[in-house]
C-alpha cells in the first residue's frame, strides 16, 4: 500500500495522463453515451414535436427573384465628371450596391410606386405561431395595458410600418465573384412577391438615374464656382506679374526676353564687331608706316594698288629707272641724261612715300575712330551688364509670379473643360446597371422547408440534451466504480452493496422474552442473515479476507467501519459485516462508537438503556451491557446517549476505552467499531491507535471525490490502516452504464450466476 504523502501524485497522474497511449478514450465516450442517451432522446423527440408544431402553425411563404448587373463600363466617366477619379475597390462597390438595395430609400420607393399602404393583400399579412412577430408581441407587456382609446396611425406611419415590412423581406446578396446582384423578396402572396421584387429592381434603375442626374448637376455647379474662382485667381496673378514688370523695368522685347537682355546682347554684338574693326585698322596703320619708315619702294599695300596717283607716279619712277638704267649702261653713270633720270626717279619716289604718307594718315585716323567706337561700346557693355545682373536678381521673383499664373491658368482651363462635359452629361445621364433576370410568379412556397425545419429541430434538441448530458457528467464527481477507488484513493475496492429499502421503521426484539436480545430492524440489518449468497455478503467477505490478511499477527482484531459524510450507510455496512462473521463461526462484538449519533443503536438495540457510555465511564462489566442475537451469535454494544456527549472524542481516546478493548480481545475474534464519520467529527482520529485495520464506507453517486479525498489526507494515520472501500447504496440497472471494458462491472453478468438473491 502507498503511503499518504504518495497518494496525490497518483491521483493527479490518473486524472491527467491516464493511458498516455489512448488520446480518446473511446470506452468511456460510449459508456457516457449508454448513460446520457435517454436525455439526448427526449430532448430531440421534444424538439421534433415543436418542428412538427411549427411546421402545421406555419404560414407559407414565397420568394420571387430578380437579378441585376452593375456594369462598370461606364463608371469610370461618371466618377471622373464628381470626383475626377475611379473607384478603387470594387468589392466595396457591389457591397455598396447591396446596402442601397437594402435601404429605407428604396423601400419608401417601392411603397409608394405600388400603393402597398392602400394594398390589402400587403396589410392582411398573417403571422404564424413561432414568427419573431408573434414572440414580440407577447413579451411586449405594454400592449397588455394599452389603452382602448389610443390614436389610430395616421397615413404617415402606415407608410413608415410597409416600408419596415418590405425593408425587412428584402433579401440582396452577390453572385459569386461577378458584379450580379440576385435581389429576392419574400411575401405570403405570390403574385404579391413578384410585383415587389420587379419594383425593387426598376427603382433601383430609376434611383442610379436620379442619382447620376443629381451627382453631375452637383459636380456642375460645383465646377461652374471653382471656375470663377479660378478665372478671378488667374486674373489676379497675371495682373501682379505685369505690375511688378512695370514696378522694376522688366520689358519683354518679344519671345520673354527683357528688352535690357535684348541690349546687352545687341552691344555685345557691336563691341566685338568693333574690337574687330579696331584691331584691323592698327594692322594697316602698322604696315604702312613700316613701309614708310623702311623706304620701300618695293612694298605694295592695298589702298596704293586703288590710287592712280601711285599708280601713275609708280609707273614713271619704273620707266624713268629702266631709261637710267639703259644710258648708265651705253653712256656711264655720270652721264646727263643718267643723272637727270636719277633726280627724276628721287622726285618721283619723295611722291611716292608723300602718298604713302597721306595714306598712313588716313588709317591713323581710321585707327583713332575705331578705338573711340569700341571704347564707346565697351562702356556701353558695362553699363547693360549691370542693368542685367540687376534685372536678373529681381527676374527670381518674377519667376514664381510666373509660375503661380500659369498654375492658375491651366488649372481654369482645365475645370473649364470638364464644366463643358459635365454640361453635356447632365442633359443625358448614363445609368451603369441593368435588369438582366427579370422576376416570375413562384410556383411553390420557399419556407417553411417541412423536412429540414424537422431535422433541425431534432438536431437542436440532440445539441441541447447532448449539453445536458455533457453537464450531468461534468457535475458527476462521485464515485461509481471500484476504479474510481483504486484511481482516485489508491485504495484497495472491496466491492458494491446494493441500494436496500428498510422495510421495518420500529424494531422488535428478536426473544421478545429477553430483553437482552437485539432487536430485529428492518431488511437493512438482515440483508445478510436473509441472502447470505448475494453479492451484498460477498462484498463483505471480499472486507474480512482483506482485514484477515492486513491482521494477521493479531489473535483479535478491532476494525473500525468509518466514512466521510453521515448518512453512507456506515452502520448498515457495520452491522451486517458483524453479522456475518458471527454466522461464519467467529466470535464477533459490535460496538456503537458514534456516541453523538448512534445509528447502529437506533437500529438493534434502541431498548438498551446502559451501553458503552456506561462500560467507559462507570466502569461496569461488558459482560452486563452487550445485547446478544440469539440467531447468529453476535454480540453488541450499543451507546445509549441520553444527553449531547461534547467529550466523545476523549472518551474514545481515554484509558476506559483501552480497558474495554483490552477485555474485549480476551474474549472475541473480532471487535467491529462503528465510528464517526471523519468530516464532521474527530472521534475517528482519536481511536485510530487502538484499531487494527479500517474499512471506508463511501455512499455510491452521492459522496463527492473531493470530499474523500481530503478527508483521507487530512487523517494519513488512519489511511495507513485502511484495507478498502466499500461503495455502498449501489443502484445496479445504473451501475451498469458506468463498465468499462475489462473492469469487474463488465463481467457482473458472467459472474452473477455466483450470486442468489433469494
Amino acid at each position: 500500500m502507498l503511503s499518504p504523502d504518495k497518494l496525490t501524485p497518483r491521483i493527479d497522474a490518473s486524472r491527467d495522463t491516464g493511458n498516455e497511449a489512448d488520446f480518446i478514450d473511446f470506452d468511456k465516450l460510449i459508456a457516457i453515451v449508454r448513460r446520457q442517451w435517454r436525455i439526448v432522446a427526449v430532448c430531440a423527440f421534444a424538439f421534433a414535436i415543436l418542428g412538427v408544431v411549427y411546421v402545421l402553425t406555419a404560414v407559407p411563404v414565397y420568394t420571387a427573384e430578380t437579378k441585376v448587373l452593375i456594369d462598370r463600363s461606364d463608371n469610370q466617366m461618371i466618377n471622373q465628371l464628381a470626383a475626377f477619379g475611379q473607384l478603387d475597390d470594387d468589392e466595396g462597390t457591389v457591397l455598396s450596391q447591396v446596402e442601397l438595395l437594402k435601404s429605407d430609400t428604396i423601400a419608401y420607393a417601392v411603397v409608394d410606386k405600388l400603393k402597398l399602404v392602400d394594398d390589402p393583400v400587403f396589410t392582411a399579412q398573417k403571422n404564424s405561431l413561432f414568427s419573431v412577430a408573434t414572440l414580440k408581441s407577447l413579451v411586449n407587456f405594454r400592449s397588455w395595458f394599452a389603452d382602448d382609446g389610443a390614436v389610430a396611425p395616421d397615413a404617415e406611419m402606415k407608410r413608415r410600418w410597409a416600408a419596415e415590412t418590405v425593408a425587412g423581406n428584402i433579401d440582396v446578396e452577390r453572385v459569386g465573384k461577378s458584379y450580379v446582384l440576385d435581389v429576392s423578396y419574400t411575401s405570403q402572396s405570390p403574385d404579391l412577391a413578384r410585383e415587389i421584387a420587379a419594383a425593387i429592381a426598376d427603382v433601383y434603375l430609376v434611383d442610379k438615374l436620379n442619382s447620376k442626374y443629381e451627382a453631375t448637376r452637383r459636380a456642375g455647379e460645383w465646377l461652374q464656382e471653382r471656375i470663377e474662382e479660378l478665372r478671378q485667381q488667374a486674373l489676379d496673378t497675371d495682373l501682379a506679374v505685369q505690375k511688378f514688370r512695370s514696378e522694376h523695368g522688366l520689358v519683354e522685347a518679344g519671345s520673354g526676353t527683357l528688352l535690357s537682355e535684348q541690349q546687352l546682347s545687341e552691344l555685345n554684338s557691336q563691341l566685338i564687331k568693333a574690337q574687330a574693326e579696331t584691331a584691323q585698322a592698327e594692322a594697316k596703320y602698322t604696315r604702312i608706316k613700316s613701309i614708310i619708315e623702311a623706304k620701300q619702294t618695293d612694298a605694295i599695300v592695298t589702298d596704293v594698288l586703288d590710287s592712280s596717283i601711285s599708280n601713275d607716279l609708280r609707273k614713271k619712277y619704273l620707266e624713268a629707272s629702266k631709261l637710267e638704267a639703259e644710258i648708265e649702261a651705253r653712256l656711264g653713270p655720270d652721264h646727263v641724261q643718267a643723272v637727270r633720270l636719277r633726280a627724276e626717279m628721287a622726285e618721283y619716289e619723295r611722291l611716292m612715300f608723300d602718298e604713302l604718307n597721306r595714306i598712313a594718315e588716313s588709317y591713323q585716323s581710321e585707327l583713332t575712330v575705331a578705338q573711340s567706337r569700341e571704347k564707346s561700346l565697351r562702356d556701353s557693355v558695362d553699363k547693360a551688364t549691370g542693368v542685367a545682373a540687376t534685372a536678373g536678381e529681381t527676374q527670381v521673383q518674377l519667376r514664381e509670379l510666373e509660375r503661380t499664373r500659369d498654375t492658375y491658368k491651366n488649372l481654369y482651363q482645365s475645370f473649364l473643360a470638364r464644366y463643358q462635359e459635365a454640361i453635356q452629361q447632365q442633359s443625358f445621364p448614363i445609368t451603369a446597371a441593368r435588369i438582366i433576370t427579370t422576376a416570375e410568379t413562384p410556383t411553390k412556397p420557399s419556407a417553411p422547408k417541412r423536412s429540414l425545419v424537422i431535422a433541425f429541430a431534432m438536431f437542436l434538441g440532440c445539441a441541447f440534451g447532448s449539453g445536458i448530458g455533457a453537464f450531468r457528467e461534468f457535475r458527476d464527481r462521485f464515485f461509481r466504480t471500484g476504479d474510481d477507488v483504486k484511481d482516485m484513493l489508491d485504495v484497495e475496492s472491496l466491492g458494491v452493496m446494493p441500494l436496500i429499502e428498510n422495510n421495518v421503521e420500529d424494531p422488535t426484539l428478536v426473544d421478545p422474552g429477553n430483553p437482552r436480545s437485539i432487536a430485529r430492524g428492518g431488511k437493512t440489518t438482515t440483508y445478510v442473515e436473509e441472502h447470505p449468497l448475494s453479492a451484498f455478503a460477498e462484498t463483505l467477505r471480499s472486507a474480512k479476507i482483506a482485514i484477515d490478511i492486513s491482521a494477521s499477527d493479531q489473535r483479535c482484531k478491532v476494525i473500525g467501519v468509518v466514512s466521510s459524510l453521515p448518512g453512507e450507510g456506515k452502520s448498515t455496512t457495520a452491522i451486517n459485516f458483524a453479522k456475518l462473521l458471527a454466522m461464519q463461526g467467529a466470535r464477533c462484538l459490535l460496538i456503537d462508537g458514534d456516541m453523538r449519533n448512534p445509528g447502529a443503536t437506533r437500529a438493534i438495540g434502541r431498548h438498551a438503556e446502559a451501553g458503552l457510555l456506561e462500560a467507559i465511564v462507570d466502569n461496569r462489566p461488558l459482560k452486563d451491557l452487550i445485547l446478544l442475537d440469539p440467531r447468529t451469535k453476535l454480540a453488541f454494544l450499543p451507546t445509549v446517549a441520553r444527553y449531547r456527549v461534547p467529550h466523545s472524542s476523549e472518551l474514545l481516546a481515554s484509558r476506559g476505552m483501552d480497558q474495554l478493548l483490552e477485555l474485549a480481545r480476551q474474549s472475541f475474534d473480532y471487535i467491529i467499531v462503528d465510528l464517526p464519520p471523519l468530516a464532521p467529527v474527530v472521534d475517528a482520529r482519536a481511536i485510530n491507535p487502538k484499531l487494527d485495520a479500517v474499512v471506508f464506507v463511501i455512499e455510491w453517486g452521492k459522496t463527492s471525490r473531493k470530499v474523500v479525498q481530503s478527508t483521507l489526507l487530512s487523517e494519513p494515520d488512519l489511511y495507513s490502516k485502511c484495507v478498502g472501500a466499500i461503495l455502498t447504496k449501489v443502484d445496479p440497472a445504473q451501475m451498469k452504464l458506468y463498465r468499462t471494458f475489462g473492469s469487474s462491472e463488465y463481467y457482473y453478468k458472467r459472474y452473477s450466476r455466483y450470486y442468489t438473491e433469494s
